[in-house]
């Protein structure tokens, strides 16, 4: 049966306006705000996973990003950036006087003059068409594809772009995506590929390991640490996930109980090579 997370999402703050936008000056406002910090809190521990596929290959491993956004995993991985930093500078009074076309000719600039010290190259999926717009046109992605894969199928031209995907990576779109999307992008791809998933921890992934587990992949999750996303919108949001938490069965004493939603790194990799490289703080489902 198809997991249901809307109970949960209805709790949730809602900010589906900073991604209809054409260039990215809302989603770092809105989201700074609220001391959003799941990019540069994950990317240390993105980058020790990605060297490892590449080390393995030989080859920048290519990355689909699902939940993408404007891009903004692909930049804090390739450039010496951080989202505090880019948020910083989005909020010059400079910067939030230019129209949306001068800011994606800035931005092109931008990222062309960092060094790229990435450990992959990135592709991403997401539902807004304007994010995957600015994405691409700065040169985050090298592709992206616009898609709702909950309700529709992957296209012909999609499952083209995503074939050579090495790593399915996400920071906080399951709870909006289900293993209805992961098993359609899955059916495009090499069953070698991994998958890094960080997930907020009122979110069960038991159906997810459970797809993955058909598809030959085992799925080990981190223990001892967990990784901040950002601060509770409010009073409602904070206690309703508390609430679902409890319902799990999940103590949320000095995680979330301090007022900051926190996820889990849950890595899915081929029984190969999960037994090779598996580490003590490895709990597997």
């Amino acid at each position: 049966m198809r997991t249901d997370f809307s109970p949960i999402n209805r709790s949730k703050a809602i900010f589906d306006d900073i991604y209809a936008l054409d260039d990215p000056r809302a989603y770092f406002s809105v989201l700074g705000d609220l001391d959003y910090m799941i990019p540069d809190v994950a990317e240390p521990v993105v980058r020790q996973i990605l060297t490892a596929k590449a080390s393995a290959t030989g080859l920048k491993p290519v990355v689909l990003d699902v939940g993408c956004s404007y891009g903004i995993n692909a930049a804090v991985h390739r450039f010496p950036l951080t989202f505090g930093g880019l948020r910083h500078r989005y909020a010059r009074r400079e910067m939030r006087a230019i129209s949306s076309e001068t800011l994606v000719h800035l931005d092109r600039n931008f990222y062309a003059a960092w060094p790229d010290v990435g450990s992959a190259r990135f592709i991403g999926l997401d539902m807004s068409a304007p994010a995957i717009s600015y994405a691409t046109d700065v040169g985050l992605l090298e592709q992206g594809i616009v898609a709702d894969l909950e309700k529709e199928a992957l296209s012909t031209d999609s499952a083209r772009i995503i074939r050579s995907t090495d790593v399915i990576m996400s920071t906080g779109c399951i709870g909006y995506v289900t293993e209805k999307t992961f098993s359609k992008i899955l059916d495009a791809t090499d069953e070698r590929l991994w998958i890094i998933s960080f997930v907020l921890r009122m979110f069960p992934f038991d159906s997810l390991a459970a797809t993955f587990a058909r598809r030959g992949l085992v799925t080990e999750r981190l223990a001892g640490a967990t990784f901040i996303q950002r601060r509770f919108r409010d009073a409602d949001e904070f206690e309703s996930c508390l609430a679902s938490l409890a319902a799990l069965g999940v103590d949320a004493t000095g995680l979330e109980s301090e007022g900051l939603f926190h996820a889990d790194l849950i890595l899915s990799r081929p029984e190969a090579d999960a037994r090779h490289a598996s580490g003590r703080n490895c709990h597997r489902r």
